[in-house]
Order: structure tokens, then C-alpha cells, then sequence
């Protein structure tokens, strides 16, 4: 017989990773895949000679990865939300692994731009890893962790210059690839390892049509951008690519705004608190791009042009390095900001310091000591602004679109860094001065690219003040007095129905269901609402359904909280305009499940057993198999009675119920029995008898198999159970036998089928 021992979880069982591993783990696969923007820049001048190609060939080898980028980005992002944060984060480092080995296993243009095209791939870590921070963090770490992992894309990027040019002024240049790979391999392992898959995903049809529309209008608007200056700005190339990104844009999101499953939802992306933050996102990666471009062509330059400091491109990238760890130092400081008087007025303060570092950079750029002094105040600008953006956009769309929506976010940061590269590219083409028999940039060319730095950071100062303002709704919360309303208490039986709370300001309210890991409501679960400082505004209990209706004061962000018994409490950052707002909750248990399964004959662990739980009602709870070991792990559940079902080939299936305790892990041993075998052949006028239909029937006269003879004649019934069967076979005339089986034996039955004789 089966044996089962269930017993409590020790205390060294298994926990979910520390916060800050998660944190740490997210924010260095950001770096990593950042450090690919300035991986080629050292060696840009010699990859003619290197590729043997010609110089505007070889310039592919960047404009292919800031295509892929572009693309992969808001694919990325809809995929992790269908099928798995964790999942897609992993496929896009194992892309960034597979793209630096091809480049450095490269001598040519073509393999190079593939593997520059594959590292460009993997740009969609960075919002795949906010929005796995947003479903698994705390509340109270959520800002700062967000922020530090927006500001990786900037962190990567400073400290890859100076890094990427020692490499390159002390090896072959192949070392250059083989590093971001083995930095990849290393990314993938600690992700591996350390960060959980999310359980909040939408599931439904990837939108194919959606992504290729996408692709080709991105890829035409970024490539006219980027190629312009090569191709002239009126060949007819160049316009060409613009006149079809003016067409096909449109009609994709014509078509977006009419599927059902759309790959970026354009009606959330239309709300004005999303749709501000992308376009000042655009001026900002303008702004980041005019400083990572400017500042190393100044400092390279020769001192005899009277404005250059004649300093080396690791020289020039060692005054930037500084800059990445002030975004960095600016993490919590944004968070902070942002919890204090919202993210909004962190984005603004962002953009008036990165205006203000423009501006006296226009002034300060004699020496190495200035330039460094001005990157880092406009490092620590962007620190801000990087750190707030996230932050507005998670308040703006419900958790199963956070992926998606910051990976949009992502893309408009890239379109503001691509134009920035083209107008700098032609304002310091135009404005030149000689130098001996050459022209370089003249110090007027630089004064301009800073100049319109600064007037982008106004630009997005500007379209920052639009977004809708957190304060006046706060103030206009502080004023209504806190609705506290206890929970009523229902006869057993009876079902709970949602407070009747009064209905205050304007009559808002917000409205959903509060729902388990297997998409059922959860009734009697507590939900409240609180202003940005703290203060209970509304609270509800939802009805046996799990639906819940709060009141709102009026229109700004808030934070939305729900808890229920046995489930982890999770609170939501929720941005309400003048409209009731439609806002569902998902609660996961707080208790698990572990245990080994073993053969019952010879104690050795099963691997690769199925392991199913379902709830009282036969709903699915979790699936997953056992590891090498035998051992298996399942964890959000909630306290009560599960089915655990255990099955394995050539192991009989074995399902048992199950107690969930209220805390911690309960452990359920499982060991399962070998079945027996019934075999044989199926003759007939004195050979074996194709095609005859063998069936087994139990003692309860149910069909346990059925099966046909192959040209042998041989039949076989596997993993049964101890008992009496009857065979019958048909093709002939019938005939039946009994047959009796039991432990793990194998049991020999031929059968010899003919017609009678006349």
C-alpha cells in the first residue's frame, strides 16, 4: 500500500529570496544589458578595418542593435505579462548571451550585425525586471527598488565607457564580446536562481499582426532617424522611410484600437497620466543621450584647438563613470521624493536639474574637474527623472499590463536617445572648425548640442507640469473625515454582503473583486483605501463573490490595500481621474506545500513525477514535477483541505487529501507503487494475428485499455493494479480468458483466435 508521512515543515525549509538579493539580482541584469549601448564605442573608428567594410556598412553594427532594441522592447513586455516576467527576462539574457558570442566569434560585417542585432534583443530586461518588482515587493520597497532598476538603463552606460575602453586599449577587441557574454551567463544563473516567476499574468493570443505592424513602423521611423545624416536628410531614402513610418503607424494603431487582445493597449497608453510620462520620457532621452554623445567627443579633442582637453577615450570615460554611480546614489533619494509629494514632482525636479547642468555646462567646460562636476549634476537629474517615470506609469495600469506598459516607456526613451544622436550628429557636422588640414566641431557646435539639452529638459519640465496633480486631490482627502467602518458580522451560512459606505467629494468610487491564484473571489476580504500620507480614507469588506466597492474623495492617487485570512495582504498604487475606476485584486496564500516522492519497492526518489493540487471544488491549484531528487515545492496557498495527486510512468497514480496549515510549509511524503503488466500475443490459424482489437476489463466490469495488435500480434496493459482482469480479444471470433496480476510481475497471456471449424 501507499505510505504516506505528512509532517511540519522544518524550520530551514525553503523562503522565498530576500528582498534585497531580488533587488541586487534585477538591477545587475539592467547593467549588464545597459553596458551593450557603449560596448562598441572604443572601437567604432577601426571596425572598418576590422570587418574589412566600409565605413557605412560597418556603422550597422550599432543601428542593429538600437533597431532590435526598439522592437523587442514592447514585445518583450506583452510576452511577460501572457506567459511570465521571469520567463521572458531569462529568454532575453540568454539572447544578450547568444548575441555576444557570434560577435566574438566574428571576423565579418554579417556575423557581427547578427550578433549586435541578438544583444539588442535582450533591451526588454530592464522593464521586465520593474514590473517583477512591482508584483513581488513590499509596498514600502517598491519605490526605491523601481527607481534604482530605471536608472540601471543610465548605470550601464556610464560605467561601459570606461570599462569597454580599457578592454578594448589592452586586448584584441573579440575580448570585448566574450565579457558581456560571460557578464550575461552570470546574469541568467543569478536570475535562475534567485528571482521567483510572478504569478500575475493575462494569458490570451500574442497579437502577431500587432507586433509585425510595430516592428516595420519603428524600424522606419529609427532607421530614417538614425541613417539620415549618412543618406541626407532629402534623399530619397530617407524620406522614403519617414513617408512609410507616417503610414504605417497610423494604420497599426488603427488596427490596435480594434483587436480584442491588443499588443500595446492603446487606451491605457491614451490616459493622460501614461501618456504625459512618454512624452517626457522622450525629452529626456534626449537629454541623457546630448551628454553621453558631447562630453567624451570635447574631451578627446585636442588642447591646441583652444576648447578640447586632449584626454584619451579611457580617459573620457573614466569623467563619465562618476555620473552612473550618482544615478545610482539618486535611487532612494527619488523614492523618497516621490513617497513624500508623489513622483510627479520628483520627474520636475529631475528636469530642472538636468536644464540647470546644461546650462553651466554651456559656461564650465575648460576643465577635466568642470566636466566632471557637470555630468554629475546632470547624472543626478536623470537619476530623478529615471527613478520617477516608473513610478507614474505603475500608478496609472493595473498589474497584469505593468510589463507592457513600462516596456513602452522604455521605447520612448530610446526614440528621445536616437534623436538626440541625429540632431547632435548634424549641429556638429554644420558648426566646424578647421584644425591643421582637418575640421573638427567647433566649440560653438558644442555650446548648441548643450543648449538644446537644456531645452529639452525644459520641454519635459513643461509636459511633466500637465500630469494630473497628486497634492490637490491629497489636500482635498485630508479634509473629508476617515470613514472607518467595522465588519459586520454574518449567521454561518449567510452570505456577506459589501458596506454600504457614505459616498464623499465627487462620488468616485472605485469597484472590483478581490480574487485567489485560481482566479475564484475571495469573500469577507478587507480592502482599504489610503491617501499618498497614510490616512484611512474608505475601507470595505467584499462579498462572498469577492466583490468590493470603495468611495474616493476625488481624483488623484491613492493606495489601495487588501487582505483576507491566509493570504498575503498586497497593496496597489491606484491613479483615479473623474471616472469610477475598475480595479481587481489578486491575493496569494501564505502557506505551501513540499514533499518527496519515492518508489514504494525500492525507497528511490521518482524524477520527473507529475504533481497536481486542486482545491475542494476540483479546481486546479498548481501543476509541476518533481526534481531530481523527487522533491517538489508549491507555494501561495491557502489553509484548508487539497487534493494532492502524484502520477509517473510505469508508478500507479496515487491522489490523497491533503491539510494546508495556516503558516509556513506543510510536508507531504508520497510513495508510489509499481504497477503490473499484462502481455502476450494474439494468434490466429497457427501465426501471430494482426490488427485484432485486446481489451482489459477490471472485476467491476469497467475498461480499464484498450489496444490493437501491431504485425506481431503482441499486446501489452501497463501500471496496474493487483486484482482480476478479464482479457478479451475480438478480430475474430471473440474469446475471453480470466487472468489474474498482482505486485510488479509481468504476466505472459497469448491468445489463439480462429474460426470454427464446419
Amino acid at each position: 500500500m501507499s505510505h504516506v508521512q505528512p509532517r511540519p515543515a522544518s524550520a530551514g525549509g525553503s523562503a522565498a529570496p530576500r528582498t534585497n538579493v531580488v533587488v541586487a539580482v534585477l538591477a545587475f541584469g539592467g547593467i549588464v544589458v545597459s553596458l551593450m549601448q557603449t560596448l562598441v564605442i572604443p572601437i567604432v573608428p577601426e571596425l572598418p578595418k576590422l570587418l574589412n567594410a566600409s565605413a557605412s556598412n560597418a556603422a550597422w553594427a550599432v543601428t542593429a542593435t538600437l533597431l532590435a532594441a526598439a522592437v523587442a522592447t514592447p514585445v518583450m513586455g506583452r510576452l511577460g505579462d501572457m506567459y511570465g516576467k521571469r520567463l521572458m527576462l531569462l529568454t532575453s539574457v540568454v539572447m544578450l548571451v547568444a548575441g555576444s558570442v557570434t560577435a566574438a566569434l566574428s571576423d565579418t560585417l554579417v556575423p557581427m550585425i547578427v550578433g549586435r542585432a541578438l544583444q539588442g534583443l535582450a533591451s526588454g530586461v530592464i522593464p521586465l525586471g520593474i514590473s517583477i518588482m512591482r508584483d513581488e515587493l513590499p509596498a514600502e520597497r517598491l519605490g526605491s527598488a523601481t527607481a534604482l532598476m530605471s536608472a540601471s538603463l543610465g548605470v550601464g552606460g556610464a560605467l561601459g565607457l570606461p570599462a569597454a575602453a580599457l578592454i578594448a586599449d589592452h586586448f584584441d577587441w573579440h575580448v570585448l564580446f566574450w565579457t558581456s557574454a560571460a557578464l550575461g551567463v552570470a546574469a541568467a544563473l543569478l536570475v535562475l536562481v534567485l528571482v521567483p516567476e510572478s504569478k500575475v499574468r493575462t494569458g490570451g493570443r500574442f497579437d502577431l499582426p500587432g507586433a509585425l505592424g510595430m516592428a516595420a513602423g519603428l524600424v522606419c521611423l529609427l532607421l530614417g532617424i538614425s541613417k539620415g545624416a549618412d543618406w541626407g536628410w532629402s534623399s530619397g531614402t530617407t524620406l522614403g522611410l519617414f513617408g512609410a513610418a507616417v503610414v504605417i503607424l497610423p494604420a497599426w494603431g488603427f488596427y490596435e484600437l480594434r483587436t480584442r487582445e491588443p499588443l500595446v493597449d492603446l487606451r491605457t497608453t491614451a490616459r493622460r497620466q501614461v501618456l504625459v510620462t512618454n512624452l517626457a520620457s522622450i525629452a529626456f532621452g534626449f537629454s541623457m543621450f546630448a551628454m553621453s554623445l558631447v562630453l567624451p567627443q570635447l574631451l578627446q579633442l585636442p588642447r591646441a584647438t583652444g576648447y578640447g582637453l586632449g584626454k584619451s577615450l579611457l580617459d573620457a570615460g573614466l569623467v563619465m563613470a562618476p555620473t552612473g554611480l550618482v544615478m545610482m546614489a539618486m535611487a532612494p533619494l527619488s523614492a523618497l521624493i516621490s513617497k513624500t509629494f508623489g513622483p510627479k514632482v520628483t520627474l520636475m525636479c529631475g528636469a530642472v536639474i538636468v536644464a540647470a547642468g546644461y546650462g553651466l555646462n554651456i559656461v564650465l567646460m575648460d576643465a577635466v574637474w568642470q566636466l566632471v562636476l557637470v555630468s554629475c549634476i546632470i547624472g543626478a537629474g536623470i537619476g530623478f527623472a529615471y527613478g520617477a517615470m516608473p513610478a507614474l506609469i505603475m500608478g496609472a495600469v493595473d498589474p497584469h499590463e505593468t510589463a507592457a506598459a513600462n516596456s513602452l516607456n522604455t521605447l520612448m526613451r530610446s526614440i528621445g536617445t536616437s534623436t538626440a544622436s541625429a540632431v547632435a550628429g548634424v549641429i556638429l557636422a554644420q558648426m566646424t572648425t578647421a584644425f591643421g588640414t582637418a575640421t573638427v566641431p567647433s566649440e560653438n557646435g558644442f555650446k548648441v548640442v548643450m543648449a538644446a539639452g537644456s531645452g529639452a529638459a525644459v520641454l519635459a519640465l513643461l509636459v511633466a507640469a500637465l500630469i494630473p496633480r497628486r497634492r490637490q486631490a491629497a489636500a482635498r482627502a485630508e479634509a473629508v473625515p476617515p470613514v472607518v467602518e467595522p465588519a459586520v458580522e454574518q449567521p454561518p451560512g449567510a452570505e456577506a454582503a459589501p458596506l454600504n459606505l457614505p459616498v464623499v467629494g465627487d462620488g468616485i468610487q472605485v469597484h472590483g473583486r478581490v480574487r485567489g491564484a485560481d482566479g475564484t473571489g475571495i469573500g469577507r476580504a478587507a480592502v482599504t483605501l489610503i491617501s499618498p500620507g497614510g490616512r484611512q480614507l474608505g475601507r470595505a469588506v467584499a462579498d462572498a463573490e469577492g466583490g468590493y466597492a470603495v468611495p474616493v474623495p476625488g481624483e488623484g492617487t491613492y493606495v489601495l490595500i487588501a487582505s483576507a485570512d491566509g493570504c498575503r495582504p498586497r497593496a496597489t498604487t491606484l491613479v483615479v481621474n473623474s471616472e469610477p475606476v475598475a480595479h481587481d485584486l489578486l491575493l496569494t496564500g501564505s502557506s505551501g506545500l513540499a514533499g518527496l516522492v519515492r518508489a514504494a519497492d525500492s525507497g528511490a526518489p521518482v524524477a520527473g513525477a507529475t504533481v497536481v493540487v486542486t482545491d475542494a471544488r476540483g479546481d486546479v491549484l498548481a501543476t509541476q514535477q518533481t526534481d531530481g531528487l523527487g522533491e517538489f515545492t508549491v507555494g501561495d496557498l491557502v489553509p484548508g483541505t487539497v487534493t494532492l495527486a502524484v502520477s509517473s510512468p510505469k508508478h500507479r497514480p496515487l491522489a490523497l487529501p491533503v491539510e494546508i496549515s495556516g503558516t509556513g510549509t506543510t510536508r507531504v511524503d508520497v510513495e508510489l507503487r509499481p504497477g503490473a503488466h499484462v502481455r502476450g500475443t494474439v494468434r490466429g490459424a497457427g501465426g501471430p494475428l494482426g490488427d485484432a482489437r485486446v481489451t482489459l476489463v477490471d472485476a467491476a466490469g469497467n475498461v480499464v485499455g484498450t489496444t490493437t495488435t501491431g504485425d506481431d500480434g503482441a499486446y501489452a496493459f501497463s501500471d496496474l493494479d493487483s486484482g482480476q482482469y478479464t482479457v478479451v480479444a475480438t478480430g475474430y471470433p471473440p474469446h475471453a480468458a480470466g487472468v489474474a496480476v498482482s505486485g510488479a510481475d509481468v504476466h505472459d497471456h497469448d491468445i489463439e483466435l480462429a474460426h470454427p471449424r464446419a
